[in-house]
């Protein structure tokens, strides 16, 4: 009865505005003092969570993401996109997903793709006269791919709590990434054949190879990081640092557009980000003891091993309740609170920690297109413009692409473990 209540005061904080951070926070302060462990055994939980090597990854990665949009490096991506697929049916449609997938290899954040390098493609998108809600749905669907493709966020986090290979996890991820990219261009020509959606004129070869060249430093970050990983040369983390360094040198010796205001500007905007982070993980910390009393981990298996006996029913589960709670709780949270419930049954059903890992992270971006809480609606909504229901609207049809790549990765594993295997055997 105790984590019944504690359960539901969480929620009814949550749906009636309270940052979900405070709200872990206030709960389980109120259950410390309620069972008498006392405040002062929550401050140090706090302190614990936030107490991990690896997790100095997120706000590098965060900065270099913000030094990026920063400089005109998105703007030139852009602009290769469009040099090579903009006369595709569909036109900046395509061009929208082709560049998410770019920038997706060096911020590893959907948010930094759809409030930075999301407004030049909507902006650009409503010029040539595309539909404004499709416009700002394409910024949304095609922003989930930056967790996916290294380097990534949620899949730092993910490697923290699960113990699992950071480096196997980023590689885990590009065939998924690619895969969506794919499955998005492929019903964005679908859905152009029928609204006669504007094209660009073909690009000449001049101007590809140009538009490469400004842009090859800047897609040459998922190397460096990759690269530098396997090669023995740094760990995921200190390769975060690197890839700070490398935004820095690049903006400076190549694009020269980075000034002091503008390196202020983006620590900042990473300080506001990662505060926020923080906060979410403290909290998840404090809530992480009181499942661990109230033997929330023991319900979450009875459950899951109720409803699936085999890796394959597992998953699905995992995918279903994942997508139930993921309208609702914030990525990270949902990452810290349940990750450590569902290890101890994958590793009893054999089932290969990247596997489960990048399934988790896929699962949980659809999250963030879902309403109630969807965290990259209310970005585009408010970034870009279109009413949250207008929004929502335009973005559900897109959401089918993603659930049949989904459905595949579950269904053969090799799309996940392919190149961990292929590079790390």
């Amino acid at each position: 009865m105790t984590f019944l209540i504690f359960i539901v005061t969480w929620m009814v904080l949550i749906f009636v505005g309270i940052p979900i951070a405070v709200s872990m926070i206030v709960v389980s302060v109120g259950y410390f003092l309620y069972t008498g462990i006392g405040i002062n055994f929550a401050v140090q939980r706090i302190v614990d969570g936030l107490n991990s090597f690896p997790i100095i990854a997120v706000p590098l990665f965060i900065l270099a993401a913000s030094i990026f949009n920063s400089s005109s490096i998105t703007r030139n991506l852009f602009g290769f996109a469009t040099h090579l697929v903009g006369h595709v049916r569909g036109g900046l449609g395509h061009v929208n997903i082709l560049a998410s997938l770019f920038f997706s290899g060096m911020s590893g954040s959907a948010v930094a793709d759809a409030g930075g390098l999301g407004k030049i493609e909507a902006e650009a998108m409503q010029k040539a006269g595309y539909p404004h809600d499709l416009a700002a749905a394409l910024t949304a669907v095609s922003s989930i791919l930056g967790p996916l493709v290294p380097p990534s966020i949620p899949m730092v986090v993910y490697g923290v709590v699960s113990g699992a290979s950071i480096g196997g996890l980023f590689l885990g991820g590009i065939v998924p990434g690619l895969l969506c990219t794919l499955a998005m261009m492929i019903m964005l020509y679908i859905v152009a054949g029928r609204i006669s959606l504007p094209v660009h004129p073909r690009a000449t070869w001049r101007q590809i190879r140009s538009s490469f060249i400004v842009s090859f430093p800047a897609l040459l970050t998922p190397v460096v990081i990759i690269g530098g990983i396997f090669s023995g040369v740094f760990s995921p983390t200190e390769a975060a640092a690197v890839t700070v360094l490398y935004a820095i040198a690049i903006d400076l010796l190549v694009y020269r557009e980075l000034t002091w205001r503008k390196l202020w500007d983006a620590i900042y905007e990473t300080a506001m980000m990662s505060s926020t982070i923080a906060l979410i993980i403290g909290g998840v910390s404090m809530m992480g003891v009181v499942m661990a009393r109230e033997k929330a981990p023991d319900q979450i298996a009875a459950l899951l091993m109720s409803v699936a006996s085999t890796p394959t029913e597992f998953m699905f589960a995992v995918t279903v309740l994942l997508l139930i709670l993921g309208c609702f709780i914030e990525v990270l949270a949902l990452l810290l609170v349940l990750v450590p419930s569902f290890m101890p049954l994958a590793a009893a059903l054999g089932i290969d920690p990247v596997y489960l890992g990048v399934n988790i992270i896929f699962t949980l971006m659809i999250g963030t297109l879902t309403p109630p809480m969807g965290m990259i609606l209310f970005v585009v909504s408010k970034s870009h413009g279109v009413e949250m229901h207008r929004l929502i609207r335009a973005t559900m049809p897109w959401l089918i692409p993603l659930i049949i790549v989904q459905i595949l990765m579950i269904m053969y594993p090799p799309f996940i473990l392919a190149l961990p295997r292929l590079f790390m055997s």
